[in-house]
């Protein structure tokens, strides 16, 4: 895996990722910057949450499980001196499908945090981690 940081402006950078996409990072105005971009510690606890995402839904769609939606609502407190690494995590998921069973979905999440996501796995060295889930039952289409 491969990224470049391109310094662009005041402390405003353009990070392009080894598979060819592009997203500008940038501070808040009290440190100069533009807000013309996430922050970057913005970018690792939404990296962890895609992270996190994914598995759930490929784990919940290979367990035969029709899943509409996955949202994930995290909040993270951080270390009040430098670095300010995060010290805890909380990841809300609001899973959407139909009929979905409730052990799946807990199961799905447990795998997720003890065997795949990496970035869930890292931040766990110096996060609490911790989580809750919904399951939103959405009715089944009706044949035409």
């Amino acid at each position: 895996m491969e990224c470049t940081i391109r310094w662009s402006d005041g402390v405003q950078f353009v990070a392009e990722t080894g598979s060819g996409h592009a997203f500008v990072i940038d501070g808040a105005p009290e440190v100069g910057g533009r807000n013309t971009g996430p922050r970057p510690m913005e970018t690792v606890l939404a990296g962890a949450g895609a992270c996190t995402a994914s598995d759930v839904v490929v784990i919940l769609k290979r367990s035969g499980q029709d899943v509409t939606g996955c949202r994930v609502d995290l909040k993270a407190e951080r270390a009040a001196t430098d670095p300010k690494v995060f010290t805890a995590i909380h990841m809300h998921f609001v899973v959407r499908g139909r009929s979905l069973k409730r052990s799946l979905v807990e199961n799905a999440i447990k795998l997720s945090h003890t065997k795949y996501c990496s970035a869930s796995a890292m931040l766990g060295k110096t996060a609490a981690m911790t989580h809750d889930y919904e399951l939103i039952d959405e009715p089944a289409t009706p044949p035409r």
